[in-house]
Parts: structure tokens; sequence; C-alpha cells
């Protein structure tokens, strides 16, 4: 690409010094045509004024001739001066006057009349003054002029061509070391290195990749994180139960505990666990994919958080914990939800609710409607969560009290699963301390039912 680059700078100065010689030059030597011969130097203005005020008081060019003969402006006048030829044409081109006498009645070429100088009288064109011989120099003078003007345009061109070669190359450096950058970067994050990131300065269509690239890059690293760590989390999670399963068979097998349904249940309770925890990955794997089936109907949130609600309330009683359900101010209206879905979230924050509020707590749900969203809050007067935590709480296998069991803590997926499905309701699940003490869960759901 770098030779890309200067082969088209190279091009570009070739052209434009070639185009720029071509115009000084026509340009140069027009200009000293007119310098010459048009009155700048030997004041043919004159003359010519001289033929306007005689066709002006004659009407015409009869006897002009003896103009051409006269001291002023024959041989011995204007014409010797420039050692040439001068002619005299009417309007339509026709020579009526000559210093020589030679071409009187020729017709003067277009470019003989571009050449001339247009004689004028009340703006309209009367006839032409035209110099035999140019500018009024020899063959070999010509030839010097001409030569020197071509030898000062190509030294110019030259000169302004280097200097456009290596400002070219200066450019094509200066613009792909960026491109270089990201190149290697990219070829190395290929190849398994995901720290790789580029350093961009400025706002141009080349910062603005950079950074892209470097957004890249970090979305890649904390997926590979993310995937390295789920790995290690599932791993830990699925050896406990198995390591117990294994133990307890053993010792039947070894005949150690008697085959009995009392020393069966052990197993049977790890097999449990590890088939919940099987089937919490699938439905976060489903969720992460957008794959899960919602069955939507209208429903009557109240009437459902009502009945999941009396379902805890043995446990509540057991617990001494105080389980209550704030009504909303207004009716809430029906929304299109999958109940078994949001049924699964709510028990999901009722189980961690219950796990966290001390005994004589108090758990409380809250529901409340907008325009356009229905929301339900989960709050418990149980320690909160801590401010470090709070980012993190939805992550997979995420634990805040690192110090509970897994029996007390759970499988670490709950609330991931739980702010999926609410996600692919169309709404979200958040958390946050309340300022009175305790966490305090809302889930928004959206009114109405959007077709993807």
């Amino acid at each position: 690409m770098r030779l890309k680059l200067f082969l088209s700078f190279t091009l570009i100065v070739v052209i434009s010094v070639s185009l720029v010689a071509v115009i000084a030059r026509r340009g140069a030597v027009n200009e000293v045509r007119t310098f010459i011969f048009r009155g700048g130097m030997y004041g043919l203005s004159d003359l010519a004024a001289s033929l306007e005020n005689y066709y002006s008081a004659n009407g015409s060019w009869q006897g002009v001739q003896s103009i051409f003969r006269s001291p002023r402006g024959g041989v011995n006048g204007f014409g010797a001066i420039l050692n040439q030829r001068l002619e005299l044409a009417n309007s339509s081109g026709l020579v009526v006057a000559d210093t020589q006498s030679a071409a009187i009645g020729a017709q003067l070429t277009p470019f003989q009349l571009a050449d001339s100088i247009t004689l004028e009288v009340n703006g309209t064109t009367v006839g032409y003054l035209f110099a035999v011989g140019g500018l009024g120099i020899d063959n070999s003078s010509q030839q010097q002029v001409l030569s020197r003007l071509n030898r000062g345009v190509v030294i110019a061109g030259l000169i302004s061509g280097a200097l456009g070669l290596v400002i070219s190359l200066v450019l094509a450096y200066t613009l792909l070391r960026p491109v270089r950058a990201l190149t290697v970067a990219s070829q190395r994050l290929a190849e398994g290195d995901l720290s790789q990131r580029v350093d961009v300065d400025g706002t141009d269509e080349l910062a603005t990749l950079g950074r892209t690239f470097n957004q890249m890059a970090d979305s890649l690293q904390q997926a590979e994180e993310a995937r390295r760590s789920m790995t290690a989390d599932i791993a830990h999670e699925l050896r406990t139960p198995l390591a117990v399963q294994r133990a307890n068979l053993e010792a039947l097998q070894d005949g150690v505990y008697p085959l009995t349904a009392g020393n069966l249940a052990p197993v049977i309770e790890q097999n449990f666990l590890l088939t919940r925890l099987v089937d919490d990955l699938r439905t976060l794997a489903l969720a992460d994919a957008g794959q899960i089936e919602l069955q939507r109907t209208p429903t009557d949130l109240a009437a459902l958080v009502t009945r999941v609600v009396e379902r805890f309330q043995p446990q509540a009683a057991t617990q001494q914990v105080k389980l209550m359900v704030s009504p909303p101010a207004a009716p809430l209206p029906m929304v299109p939800l999958d109940p078994v879905r949001i049924e699964q979230i709510l028990t999901n924050l009722l189980s961690n609710a219950f796990r966290y509020t001390p005994q004589d707590g108090k758990i409380e749900l809250l529901m409340s409607a907008t325009s356009s969203t229905v929301l339900v809050r989960v709050r418990d007067s149980g320690p909160g969560i801590p401010t470090e935590s709070l980012p993190y709480i939805f992550g997979r296998f995420y634990r805040a009290d690192k110090s509970r069991s897994r029996a007390e803590g759970g499988s670490g997926l709950g609330l991931a699963i739980a702010r999926q499905l609410a996600r692919a309701h169309g709404g979200d699940l958040t958390v946050a301390n309340h300022p009175s003490g305790g966490a305090e869960f809302t889930l928004t759901l959206p009114a109405e039912h959007k077709p993807e």
C-alpha cells in the first residue's frame, strides 16, 4: 500500500508539473509577444491610435498606404525599429496597406488575426494591424528566447517534482503508520494475543478505526475471560456433588454402608443438585442465544404475584419473616407475558430475599405501573449488597457472600437467569440498596408486547 501511495503521488506530481510547464511556456511566449508587439516596448499602440483616427476622419482605409510610407509609420519609422514589415487589414482581414507593399490584397489567416492589434472606432472593429515575423526578432533569437524559457521551466519542474516526491514519501509514511500499527495488532490478535491495543490520536477516520479496534479487542478479551471463568466455575460446581456421589457409591459398593434407602438419600440429593445445575445452564444458554420460547398470554400480574407470595407464606412463618404485598395505587393493566417464566423470576427473587433476611425481618413486594411499563419491586430488610458487588450481582456463579455454602447460596445462576428471562420479555431486572436498608430488586415489564 505504501508503494501504491508513493506511485500515485508520483503520477500526480508528474502530471501537475507537466501541465504547469506547458501552460507556463505558452503563457510566457504570449506575454512576451504582447509586451513587444502590442505597444508595451516599441509603442505600436501609438501607430494603432493614428490608424484609428485616420479611419474615423476618412470613413475608410482609402489612401492609408501613405501613412505606412511616412517617416513615422513607414520603413524608417515603426517598421524600422522592429526590423520587420507591418500590414494593415480591413475588418474582413483583407490587407489594404503594407510597409513593403508586397501583401496588399492578401487575406490574413485566423492565427495572424489572433496576433494582430484590433483597431476599433466607436466600439466597432474596423481593421487589424499585423507585424510580419511576430516578435520582431529573427528565428535564431526566437529559438534562444524559447530555449531559455524551456530551460527555466524544466529546472522549476525538476525542483518542484523532487520536492513533491519527498512530500509524498513523508505523507505515505505518516498516513500508513497507524494502518501498519493496526495491521500488526490485528495479526497478533488473530494469533490469540487479546491484549493488543493501538494508540489513538485525533478524530479522523483512522482514529475512529483505531478506537473501534480497541473496543473490539476489549470485548474479545472480556468474552474470553468470561468463558474461562465460567468453565472454571462450572467445573467447580460439578466437582462437589460428583465427589459426594462417588464417595457414597464406593462406600455402598465396599460394604461400608449397607444398601438402604437412608444411605441412598445423599446420592439422590446430589443427583438432584446436578440435575438442577444442568437445567440452569441450559436455560441460561438458551436465553443468551435468544432461543427461549415464551408462551405469552394477557396476564393479571397482581394475581400472579399474590399467588407466588402465598406459596412462600409457610416458609415465612417458619423463618419468622413478615412477607407482604403492597397493592398498586390503581389496578394494573393486563400484561402479555409468560406466567411460568415470570413465576420463575419471582421465585428466585423471593428465595434470595429469604436467604438474606434475618429473623423478624420483612420482605415486601410493591407493584406500580406507568403508561408503558409495569414494575414489581422485591424489597428485603437484610444487610443489603456490598457496593463493590452491585455491578457483578447478575454475573454467572457470582456470590456476594463468599463464605456461604452452595446449599445456602444456590448455584450462583439464579439471578443471571432471572435477568435474561426479564430481557427476553422486553423488560429488565435491576438491583439497588434501599436507603432504609436492605436490597431492592426491580422487575420492569412492558405493558404491551412489541412483535420482534
